[in-house]
């Protein structure tokens, strides 16, 4: 009888090219590179980034997210997007996906600017203290851990693609990175019939996402044989995918995967509460082909785009901007 081995997602230590030595962290670039091209999706352990203060703002998220519906609409910014503040169940969907997905979320930008000029090229964030204490302390402390373990991987990832260290981390200074506080709510009877689902098969947009651990499972990738893995992690891991602009700058080298969030049987019919980061490259940031990921069997495949005008295109096509 003949054996395959199950498939699974890798597990991989950071401290290894934090702190580790050469070997250890010559090992790290090339298991995170190989997780990435294989599944597009590795699981983080050893970032540092404490227990307590995800767990805060899981804490201030769920407060914000109880509250009266017409409060947090207060907080719906009109036109912006979806890109700060509040978005209602309903308004976001897959891409060619006929039902939107069952979700309400919260988006937290930057704060802080290298370049005091890019400052004005986002949207402000808006902050809901007056009804949840400590919100903005506690996810703009979030943010920035994160996008210092962002900065950590990419440069990881640089180096399996044979580029100078910082070449993609570069491009996340002053990035319009995202956390996005999700709450998928129990499904009611109908929702369960309807063919809705959290959230639907798609790829990330951005460069990487950091995904902090989820208070329930759900999460699956699809894999190259077009089979569904679900993706579990633990207390203290991260789960890392990678996105449309990685992938698109790299020549498809690494992917997008496609991922869902599927309902939970009717026996753990129960919320789901996420904590994804987004991250972005700066909005003026060319996106082109590097010329590391090209040769003559694998000319690029992609025409430059800047990011920002990426991403409007992107935001249209899943419902969340109008032009």
């Amino acid at each position: 009888m003949r054996f395959t081995k199950p498939q699974k997602v890798s597990t991989l230590d950071i401290r290894a090219f934090t702190e580790g030595d050469p070997a250890d962290q010559n090992n790290f670039i090339h298991e995170l590179g190989t997780g990435l091209r294989e599944y597009g999706f590795v699981i983080i352990e050893g970032h540092g980034i404490p227990t307590e203060l995800i767990q805060s703002c899981y804490n201030k998220a769920k407060a914000f997210f109880q509250l009266p519906t017409a409060t947090k609409q207060s907080f719906n910014v009109s036109g912006g997007g979806g890109q700060r503040g509040y978005t209602s169940m309903g308004q976001e969907h897959a891409k060619d996906s006929k039902h939107p997905d069952i979700k309400e979320f919260w988006h937290v930008g930057r704060e802080t600017f290298t370049h005091k000029e890019n400052e004005q090229r986002y949207p402000k964030n808006i902050w809901p203290d007056t009804h949840v204490a400590g919100f903005k302390d506690n996810f703009a402390s979030l943010y920035s851990r994160l996008e210092g373990m962002a900065s950590t991987l990419l440069q990881a990832t640089a180096l399996h693609l044979q580029l100078p260290r910082n070449t993609l981390s570069n491009m996340i200074v002053d990035g319009n990175s995202i956390i996005r506080a999700l709450h998928y709510p129990p499904l009611a009877d109908d929702q369960f019939k309807s063919g809705a689902v959290r959230a639907a098969a798609h790829e990330d947009i951005n460069f990487i996402t950091i995904l902090c651990e989820a208070t329930e499972s759900g999460l699956e990738l699809l894999t190259h044989d077009r089979k569904w893995l679900a993706v579990e992690s633990g207390p203290g891991q991260m789960v890392v995918d990678s996105g449309d602009m990685l992938s698109r700058i790299c020549n498809d080298i690494i992917p997008s995967t496609t991922h869902r969030v599927v309902n939970p049987p009717n026996s753990k019919n129960v919320a789901r509460y996420s904590m994804p980061f987004f991250v972005h490259p700066h909005s003026q940031c060319p996106l082109e082909v590097l010329p590391a990921c090209v040769n003559a069997q694998s000319p690029a495949k992609y025409a430059p785009i800047i990011a920002d005008e990426f991403l409007h295109q992107r935001l249209r096509e899943i419902g969340l901007v109008n032009k």
